[in-house]
């Protein structure tokens, strides 16, 4: 930390989970606790973004603006609309450093600092900062605090025990009737040879999945999260000998990654190129398989971008502030 301090730091998100909690994850392991700013620009103004401007009615000097002041250390952003409103911020607030994830799909990103997935087959440049996984809230050290006192309702579960991360349909990727069957009978079939279950599904997990998998969760030796209380996802991957995870979402495959258990994949229906490479580079580094078959005997070194992630944006911070003691 710069002279001692902690920076404060913002997550500037449109709100959507998958954006804002990898970000909380970074900021955590820079040891604070961010203030998450969320906007909400008109449709009009968000079909010209990121190349337009933002939302007059979310200006600094607008009750409820996602950048009125005062302004951070740091900003975390991503999305697509996000960007129109880090470009704004840099302009206001020079001192601020400005950190995008993802490909923004314009240089006029106003960011000094890209984190940028290997599947987006990002530029090599001084200020991109190139990474398998997104981050998260998982860290190795939170799942081995979990191990050292874990959940009773989680330990009580028998082993070999599965946690199983649940996505759904997407802009690429759909559930079909076919899709949904043959999934939750594979997770059927696997209970009903022993194997204790931990299920999370998501907001985007068709009713059809979700009610299936609320019936399979009515039977001993299966949890299943029903969306209510507290999240247990750190808990399943900490307690889990195994991960299922839907072949819909880098973020949760990335998490499952971080365990250094086995994975395997189910692929519903579609898919996009990224996912692919996504998949490729990190089978490089962590051992997958397909669910059902195919299973995965060994583990590997967790894989986990986050600390990577945060160190280089703590670098960045006290280099600027070097630069440009205000």
């Amino acid at each position: 930390m710069t002279n001692g301090r902690r920076p404060t730091v913002w997550v500037l998100t449109d709100g959507k989970a998958g954006d804002e909690q990898p970000l909380i994850g970074v900021a955590e392991a820079l040891g604070v606790t961010p203030v998450l700013r969320r906007l909400r620009p008109r449709r009009v103004f968000s079909w010209f973004m990121p190349w337009g401007p933002i939302d007059p009615r979310e200006a600094p000097n607008q009750l409820g603006s996602p950048i009125a002041p005062p302004y951070p250390d740091i900003c975390l952003a991503t999305g697509r609309r996000a960007v129109s409103y880090l470009r704004r911020l840099k302009v206001l607030s020079p001192k601020t450093l400005t950190v995008f994830f993802k490909d923004p799909r314009t240089s006029r990103h106003g960011a000094d600092l890209l984190i940028v997935q290997h599947h987006d087959r990002p530029a090599l440049a001084d200020n991109i900062l190139a990474v398998t996984t997104a981050p998260n809230r998982t860290p190795l050290a939170r799942l081995d605090t979990i191990r050292r006192t874990p959940p009773p309702h989680l330990v009580a579960l028998p082993h070999p025990r599965v946690a199983v991360l649940v996505g759904g349909d997407s802009r690429h990727s759909r559930f079909t009737p076919d899709d949904i069957d043959a999934f939750a009978s594979a997770l059927e079939s696997l209970h009903d040879r022993g194997t204790s279950l931990m299920i999370t599904t998501s907001r985007r997990t068709p009713r059809e999945l979700a009610d299936r998998l609320a019936t399979l969760g009515e039977r001993n030796g299966v949890h299943f999260w029903t969306g209510t209380g507290e999240n247990p996802l750190a808990g399943y991957l900490a307690l889990a000998d195994e991960v299922v995870v839907t072949a819909d979402s880098t973020n949760m495959i990335g998490e499952a990654a971080g365990t250094g258990r086995p994975i395997r994949l189910f692929y519903p229906s579609g898919g996009h190129r990224k996912i692919d490479r996504f998949i490729a580079a990190l089978s490089d580094q962590a051992n997958i398989g397909r669910f059902p078959g195919n299973q995965v005997m060994t583990g590997y070194e967790p894989v986990n971008s986050t600390s990577l992630i945060a160190n280089r944006v703590l670098e960045k911070w006290q280099t600027m502030r070097e630069k440009q003691p205000w």
